[in-house]
């Protein structure tokens, strides 16, 4: 039964367009879309609400398996539902490692039996993130791996990730890499600064992004390999970025939430939430990657959802796990970009949804017939204020604890089957 969301204001990143209308969808795809009168038959009002293309997010860390403590698919999936996010793109770093078709299998098997929203598995790069031996990368994209990456651990040797690159490009495959450069950024807390002097904290040079960047873009010149950045937070790697792309090379790049919106001083009372993986940065380079968002040059926003227990949270900053969970506040917290007016909804859903569909060749991330019916349905100035213990991941680690913050999601259709209503 075709079923219309009526009184809409229809939020296009393909067309970078907000009109009011409305979307027709059945049997879990978008059959049309108009700003005239809506068709006869069953609607939703939207009341004038935003609806949306669903929120694909990039680099969701699960617990499962051998971490089920922290988050399992069930828990994720609550959250992302709560918060737009309609696909997850989950991390490796599992324990075991997602290194084998075996543990890629029972991962997805999982997801099918718990989630509500889509599950798409990144495998690991290298054997145990050892950075010696690469894996089975056909083995592994057949078995349903959309992208390799060792996470947060960079391949050392330039070797290995070579002859890595250079299969994975036979076969179009995407890595996915974290620009850190391992030496350097081992054990750091912070960005170094006076600030971060003050506070008497272990540091790392933003320079170290920018030398893992340059080292991995000149593999890619030289294996042809499309390569994602999963998060540049600096503008001294963003020059870089933006040279590789004027050189046509096959490079995208990412960011978290976290380093959009918050900052370096707000580590300031050592409170351990706002640890996060690279250091938060200065408010110079939180600007830049604000504004190479705006631009375009970097194009996706992502949570990077990382669950941590307490016991892992409850330590003196530089001994306590970096990561914050961001499922259900990536949206909202996105939103104060647009409500300061650094950028409109279509540039920011073109990150949150559309180039992450085209960067992993999926058909989501439109408002156009024959896309999927993967819409969220939210109101960008609904205020509240945050409460972590109201979170429905199983860790509670969020550096928004108690911020004031506008914008909720309403209702949440994942092959237009509602998973999530307010």
């Amino acid at each position: 039964m075709t079923t219309t969301l009526i009184n809409a204001k229809l939020v296009n990143p393909d067309s970078c367009t907000e009109n009011l209308g409305w979307v027709s969808f059945d049997n879990g795809t978008i059959t049309a879309t108009g700003t005239d009168t809506p068709p006869a038959g069953p609607s939703i009002d939207a009341q004038g609400k935003c609806l949306a293309p669903g929120i694909i997010d990039i680099g969701v860390k699960i617990g499962e398996p051998g971490e089920r403590h922290k988050e399992s698919y069930k828990t994720a999936a609550a959250a992302a539902a709560a918060g737009g996010v309609t696909t997850m793109v989950t991390r490796p770093d599992t324990t075991p490692v997602t290194d084998t078709p075996e543990t890629l299998t029972f991962a997805m098997r999982r997801a099918a039996e718990a989630s509500p929203v889509h599950v798409l598995p990144m495998a690991a790069l290298t054997k145990g993130f050892e950075g010696r031996e690469m894996t089975e990368i056909g083995f592994l994209r057949d078995a349903g791996a959309v992208a390799f990456s060792d996470a947060d651990r960079p391949v050392q040797n330039p070797k290995v990730l070579s002859r890595a690159m250079q299969y994975a490009a036979g076969l179009d495959a995407l890595i996915v890499a974290h620009p850190q450069e391992p030496t350097l950024s081992k054990g750091a807390a912070m960005t170094s600064g006076p600030f971060a002097a003050k506070l008497g904290l272990p540091t790392v040079s933003p320079m170290a992004e920018r030398m893992q960047l340059e080292r991995d873009l000149a593999l890619v010149e030289m294996t042809g390999v499309r390569y994602h950045a999963d998060q540049l937070t600096c503008g001294v790697a963003l020059e870089v970025l933006k040279l590789a792309k004027a050189q046509g090379l096959p490079v995208t790049a990412g960011t978290s939430v976290h380093h959009l919106t918050l900052n370096t001083f707000d580590t300031d009372d050592y409170r351990t939430f706002f640890k996060v993986k690279p250091p938060l940065r200065s408010e110079e380079d939180r600007m830049a990657t604000v504004e190479a968002l705006a631009e375009g040059l970097i194009d996706v926003v992502s949570s990077m959802h990382t669950p941590q227990d307490e016991e892992s949270k409850r330590l003196p900053f530089e001994e306590a796990a970096s990561g914050a969970v961001a499922l259900e506040t990536l949206l909202p917290a996105c939103l104060q970009l647009v409500h300061a007016g650094h950028l409109d909804l279509p540039t920011l859903f073109r990150a949150l949804s559309l180039n992450p569909a085209r960067l992993l060749g999926l058909p989501a991330g439109r408002l156009t017939p024959g896309a999927p019916a993967d819409l969220i349905l939210f109101d960008p100035d609904a205020p509240f204020v945050l409460d972590r213990s109201t979170l429905r991941s199983k860790s509670k680690n969020t550096p928004y604890d108690g911020r004031r913050m506008q914008g909720r999601v309403l209702r949440t259709f994942v092959s237009g089957v509602e998973v999530f209503a307010r």
